[in-house]
């Protein structure tokens, strides 16, 4: 596995907090996408290039990093990480930021369009906001420290539809 790939894709999830407003977003299965990813001033793949190395990886070693995600309860779609949220996560606001148990988020503020949050685990620490531009659709910019660099990402959510299908509940 390339050292970018390994680096890159947890830093992804981490950094990716997923959260529902007020407004009621879709159930179902979304796709989270990242873009604009930097940690310590260099760029960090995109989206679409983690997917290339995760394609090209040998057989054994992407079998392992499927399994070790739908152990989260994640998959890997055509553009990016899907996940399953449930209607009475939506409604309780029990979304998945992330699989540690060891972080805390802090909402600063929400309202039907956005929210804003810090966060903080054991290798990362920030702030961000979620903006609803629908209740298919939201986008997540972050900026903090991954491993003691600074950092910053951009994602995209986009509800992909309602059948969850095999994916599991985190």
């Amino acid at each position: 596995m390339r050292p970018t790939f390994r680096f890159a894709l947890p830093l992804a999830l981490c950094l990716s907090p997923l959260t529902a407003s007020a407004l009621n977003i879709q159930p179902g299965v979304w796709e989270i996408s990242s873009q604009d990813m930097q940690v310590g001033g260099q760029a960090m793949p995109g989206m679409q290039e983690m997917l290339a190395q995760m394609q090209n990886l040998p057989p054994e070693q992407r079998q392992m990093m499927e399994s070790m995600m739908a152990e989260q309860g994640l998959s890997l779609g055509a553009g990016g990480v899907q996940m399953c949220l449930t209607a009475e996560q939506i409604k309780a606001q029990e979304i998945p930021l992330h699989d540690d148990s060891d972080c805390s988020n802090e909402f600063l503020e929400r309202s039907a369009t956005l929210w804003t949050f810090r966060f903080n685990c054991p290798d990362a620490q920030g702030e961000g906001e979620t903006r609803f531009i629908s209740d298919k659709e939201f986008t997540t910019q972050v900026k903090g420290t991954y491993n003691g660099q600074p950092s910053s990402m951009e994602s995209r959510a986009r509800w992909v539809g309602s059948d969850c299908g095999a994916l599991g509940r985190n």
